[in-house]
């Protein structure tokens, strides 16, 4: 679960990455110019891939598996089998991967925000969480303008450190979370299609391994929504006023999503398929609209646990020494069952609620037409 710290091109293993700043990796400090600092990091990372990079990617990789655990029996099938369900797991770290080539500046632009939403940002945009509109590029010109109106309200954009353009944004997960929806209905839309008019196996073929995709990809950004610092401009230690005294550690994120859990045994899946029930249908009249108002309540639900998330650090129990440091694994358990959880019930609403593809039917059954008949 790696929130994008927008500060930085990109945060993994302990390090951040930027240009001509100084990169930190626990007590390390490295000063060096770019050219010879990637030199570096690309042996270090090497050699130490294999025992710590695992974490972040096993976070999600349990979402996916989760969520497969959840699906009913009726479910198409095809995601079942081992190939199927191996790479839909795999496919979680996808959207973390794309996060491997920092100088493509567009596509970090236009990939990054959808890890995360700072809601508290909402108030200087004058729009509720309740209210926000449905179309992403309707925000982000309420956004623009709620900028240039009041730019005082919003943290100052340091140009050196905002190659993406992405530090004037505050983020699109709602967004993502409703769209990832949206392509998932769309493959089974086809899909079905190819399966009741007369699809060729390779069609059929094609269409599954599409929705394979879509759902594994789908899994990251419900996974992150369950991050409390997904949701939040606190993402990397508190910022601003701070009367309770919570971390201002910019290491924070990383100790929750890799260093705590790898120090207090990793994650057992067997441990909590047990607290995940058949999947369901979500919501009831099944319109965007309502998707999207579920899913905003979704991330105002997950952000309510900023600051109990920050008051478990404080209170040493997220340390992962003795009883009382194990004592915030459990936290950190809940989110990756709840995700688990909305991520197979998302699937299953995608496949209950997807439209008949009446354009494909429609080609289908002429190609049907022209075949000569059987003698």
């Amino acid at each position: 679960m790696i929130r994008m710290d927008t500060s930085f091109v990109r945060c993994e293993f302990g390090f951040c990455f930027s240009q001509g700043a100084s990169y930190s990796a626990g007590s390390i400090t490295l000063n060096m110019q770019p050219n010879r600092l990637a030199a570096f990091l690309t042996a270090f990372l090497a050699a130490i891939t294999s025992s710590v990079r695992a974490w972040d990617y096993d976070g999600h990789r349990v979402v996916n598996q989760l969520a497969l655990a959840s699906l009913p029996t009726n479910f198409p099938g095809f995601v079942r089998g081992p190939e199927a369900a191996e790479r839909i797991a795999f496919l979680a770290g996808e959207a973390d991967r794309w996060r491997n080539t920092p100088e493509d500046f567009s596509f970090s632009h236009a990939t990054a925000p959808d890890h995360y939403f700072d809601m508290e940002d909402l108030d200087a945009v004058q729009v509720t969480a309740e209210a926000l509109p449905i179309f992403r590029y309707e925000f982000a010109v309420k956004l623009a303008a709620a900028r240039a109106a009041r730019p005082d309200q919003f943290p100052p954009i340091d140009a050196n450190r905002n190659k993406d353009h992405t530090q004037e944004l505050i983020g699109f997960l709602p967004w993502a979370l409703a769209e990832n929806v949206g392509k998932l209905k769309s493959g089974f839309s086809y899909l079905k299609a190819f399966e009741q008019y007369g699809g060729t196996p390779a069609e059929i073929a094609n269409a599954q391994a599409n929705l394979v995709y879509a759902m594994g990809v789908m899994g990251h950004f419900v996974g992150d929504a369950a991050q409390p610092l997904h949701t939040t401009k606190h993402h990397h230690g508190w910022v601003g006023e701070n009367p309770k005294g919570f971390t201002t550690d910019r290491a924070f994120h990383q100790w929750i999503d890799g260093g705590y859990p790898a120090k207090t045994g990793g994650l057992d899946l067997q441990k909590l398929k047990p607290r995940i029930h058949p999947a369901e249908l979500v919501g009831k009249r099944g319109d965007a609209e309502e998707l999207f108002r579920l899913m905003t309540a979704y991330l105002a639900g997950t952000h309510k646990l900023v600051e109990p998330l920050y008051q478990l650090q404080k209170d040493g129990k997220l340390s992962g020494e003795g009883e009382q440091g194990l004592a915030g694994k459990a936290f950190l358990e809940d989110q990756l069952v709840q995700a688990g959880q909305m991520l197979g019930d998302l699937w299953f609403t995608a496949w209950k609620r997807t439209p008949e593809d009446k354009y494909l039917a429609g080609k289908l059954a002429e190609r049907q037409a022209l075949k000569p008949a059987k003698p």
